[in-house]
């Protein structure tokens, strides 16, 4: 987003209207593409894609985050998961995040962000003990710093600003990414995240995976907004919106927004312009407000798709190599649940355990109650 602000006395200045006003500035809104849903290169291609075959680890994230996405599915109709989001269809803005995302920064992740913390180093283990229900599943062994996943719609945007604010404040070349969906933009909470990083300039970016729907709203129902990005304008700060199925775009986008953050040039807001395929989550039936030959189009412009049809025209990739990455996958999926599955449960009674340094008393009869009921069983 460029905001261009006009000098009114300036010769030449644009004319005044009928009433005698004139314009004082006027924003910019760009879109950034590099790999369209054909697998065509129609942007430049960044540093990390100048060798095609660079691309496969990304190509990896990508798939295994779809297979582990419909084991997890899998799992909660058979009663061995609990409420499931699914990321089907925004794999591509996900992992592209997670290789702009250098070890030194923080990360506040939301509901669909399973493709970033594999890239973190997120075990899978970890990731299905959170939805099974056990929160020692984010006690990461790996991103030690990055924030559990974020349920609730935009309250992490606070914190994320004060993680932000910590992180200037000790002058550490460091940046903080608050990954959110469309749905969060409308929240006061996200305003106000936004004005405060814009006032304190902080090293902190905004991602909004707009994948068009706030469970059952659609985006036109939520704002008026032509972009979700110009909401930035308001805040002072830039924006811009990426197509958020493009991996390389989405990469490139973060890496840049993120270099300015850790070298002092202020926070930003990237909208990432994606759809959800499946459900809202496992407890939702999206066939009963939108249209399946919606659905249908959106599968077109599938980011999986795009980057094999790209590999491949490139001569880096083959039906072998596909069926050999998919076997791979499915073999470290099926080790990551396996552990899940034999993971002893916790007492219920542990519910209680990180609530206060000094628990309540009404807590405590609460705990004693659920012990005995525990005991009883």
């Amino acid at each position: 987003m460029a905001m261009r602000p006009e000098d009114p006395t300036r010769e030449g200045a644009h004319d005044a209207a009928a009433d005698g006003s004139r314009p004082v500035a006027r924003f910019e809104v760009r879109y950034s593409q590099i790999l369209d849903h054909t697998g065509a290169v129609v942007g430049r291609l960044p540093k990390l894609a100048r060798e095609p075959r660079a691309l496969i680890p990304l190509y990896r994230a990508m798939v295994l985050t779809r297979l582990f996405d419909a084991k997890a599915v899998a799992l909660q109709r058979t009663g061995q998961l609990g409420t499931y989001p699914s990321s089907l269809g925004q794999e591509a803005t996900a992992v592209g995040l997670g290789a702009a995302l250098e070890s030194r920064d923080v990360l506040l992740p939301f509901y669909r962000d399973t493709g970033t913390q594999f890239m973190r180093g997120v075990r899978m283990t970890d990731i299905l003990l959170y939805w099974g229900g056990d929160e020692r599943g984010m006690a990461y062994e790996g991103p030690v710093e990055d924030f559990p996943i974020s349920v609730p719609i935009a309250t992490h945007a606070p914190h994320a600003v004060g993680v932000a604010y910590a992180l200037k404040h000790r002058a550490e070349s460091r940046a903080a990414v608050c990954s959110l969906g469309d749905g969060a933009t409308s929240k006061g909470d996200f305003y106000e995240a936004l004005n405060a990083a814009g006032v304190w300039q902080l090293p902190l970016i905004f991602l909004v995976t707009n994948n068009q729907w706030a469970i059952s709203v659609p985006r036109c129902d939520q704002s008026h907004a032509e972009t979700l990005a110009q909401k930035a304008i308001a805040a002072g700060i830039e924006g811009e919106q990426v197509d958020g199925n493009d991996v390389l775009a989405v990469y490139e986008t973060m890496r840049r927004a993120l270099a300015r953050a850790r070298a002092g040039g202020g926070p930003h807001l990237i909208e990432a312009l994606t759809y959800r395929i499946a459900d809202h989550t496992t407890a939702d039936d999206a066939s009963r407000y939108r249209d399946d030959a919606e659905v249908s189009r959106q599968r077109a412009l599938d980011p999986i798709d795009r980057v094999r049809k790209y590999l491949t025209a490139a001569g880096a990739w083959s039906d072998a190599d596909e069926s050999t990455l998919e076997a791979e996958c499915r073999l470290e999926l099926e080790e990551g649940v396996k552990e899940y599955l034999a993971t002893p449960a916790r007492a219920p009674d542990s519910m209680f355990d990180h609530l206060f340094e000094a628990l309540p008393a009404a807590l405590e009869a609460q705990r004693d109650e659920v012990k005995k009921g525990g005991s009883r069983g």
